[in-house]
């Protein structure tokens, strides 16, 4: 192959060479997932033969980006756990087009301060975990400035809306549970004010309700997905003089809290006190024991979302409107004792 000079390489250049359009050398040079793979590579070897380098600079000025996406959290102080955190970026960097950086924010922080300039950002994904982040969606959709929310499932129908079903999470593996001979339960609860919470204590509470168990009231207790919350009210909970069965911890970081309450204090798990969790965070199949809980499809979400943001920044797309609920998958594994045999 014939390369031409190095002073007059341009995207046009490489598009006469892999005999494509300039519009999808841009894409595959940015990592698009709207370019076929094998059509990336193709055009990446052939960029790296001729030598093309791109200026991000000029082509920021020239088509008036930031190459900036701006991830919003409700609240990164509160409720928003390391663990599920370092996920969120992770899978968001590892699908990302990699021209593109990534800004972390709380949405707290931006309805308090106007510092935060949203025409930094070409495009914003929302981490919603309550209702209350509406009036910031409501805002940023006004502004015209390309939207996706995650997390949770919105009420409008002209956003672009990816949400994990936690309700049927919740519901399933403490039915799963039950099956396992379980009929005294405890439930360590998340934030009040965040979805997520309310559809995994409504899950908990339908199963239990279909078999007409009955919870003790000591039982049931408010954390805030942390794990020092989870060790302080399992104590709470062990020191009310009876001590239930199975514990439902409404995510993986409360029930790490949980469990070495429980070791602390002398009683065995799963023997004494079995545990489920909820998110199935990295570290859970290397609990002792290793942890029975409710894998949320958090990286498929976040990967659909960067993709319809993508989308909609590439081809303006804001019209093509995606909202889909994904049910999450069980994960069974040895912190749920069978007490059927006993």
């Amino acid at each position: 192959m014939k390369n031409p000079e190095k002073s007059s390489v341009t995207i046009r250049t490489i598009a006469e060479m892999a005999n494509v359009s300039h519009t999808t050398v841009s894409r595959a040079l940015n990592g698009s997932p709207l370019v076929k793979p094998d059509t990336r590579k193709k055009i990446a070897e052939i960029a790296k033969e001729i030598g093309y380098v791109p200026n991000i600079n000029a082509k920021s000025l020239v088509m008036n980006r930031s190459y900036m996406i701006g991830i919003f959290f409700t609240n990164l102080d509160t409720g928003t756990s390391a663990s599920f955190l370092t996920e969120v970026m992770q899978q968001s960097q590892t699908t990302l087009p990699n021209s593109y950086s990534l800004s972390v924010n709380s949405i707290d922080n931006v309805m308090t301060d106007q510092g935060i300039l949203m025409k930094n950002f070409d495009g914003i994904l929302v981490l919603s975990q309550s209702p209350t982040d509406d009036e910031f969606i409501d805002y940023i959709h006004e502004m015209g400035l390309p939207l996706v929310v995650l997390n949770r499932k919105i009420g409008r129908k002209d956003i672009t809306n990816y949400a994990p079903n936690d309700f049927v999470g919740a519901k399933n593996v403490v039915e799963y549970a039950i099956r396992m001979g379980h009929t005294k339960f405890g439930l360590i609860k998340g934030i009040k004010s965040f979805e997520s919470s309310k559809q995994r204590s409504e899950g908990f509470f339908e199963a239990i309700n279909a078999h007409d168990i009955q919870i003790d009231p000591n039982f049931v207790k408010r954390g805030d997905y942390r794990p020092e919350s989870g060790n302080r009210l399992m104590r709470q909970i062990l020191s009310s003089g009876e001590v239930p069965t199975c514990v439902f911890c409404e995510n993986d970081d409360m029930a790490i809290g949980a469990i070495n309450a429980c070791i602390e204090l002398g009683y065995r798990v799963p023997e004494d006190v079995s545990f489920i969790g909820y998110d199935d965070m990295s570290y859970s199949q290397y609990m002792t024991p290793p942890l029975t809980t409710v894998r949320k499809p958090t990286s498929l979400i976040i990967q659909k979302g960067v993709a319809s943001l993508m989308a909609i920044l590439e081809d303006g797309e804001s019209k093509k409107i995606t909202q889909q609920v994904i049910d999450p998958e069980i994960i069974v594994r040895s912190s749920v004792v069978n007490r059927i045999k006993e």
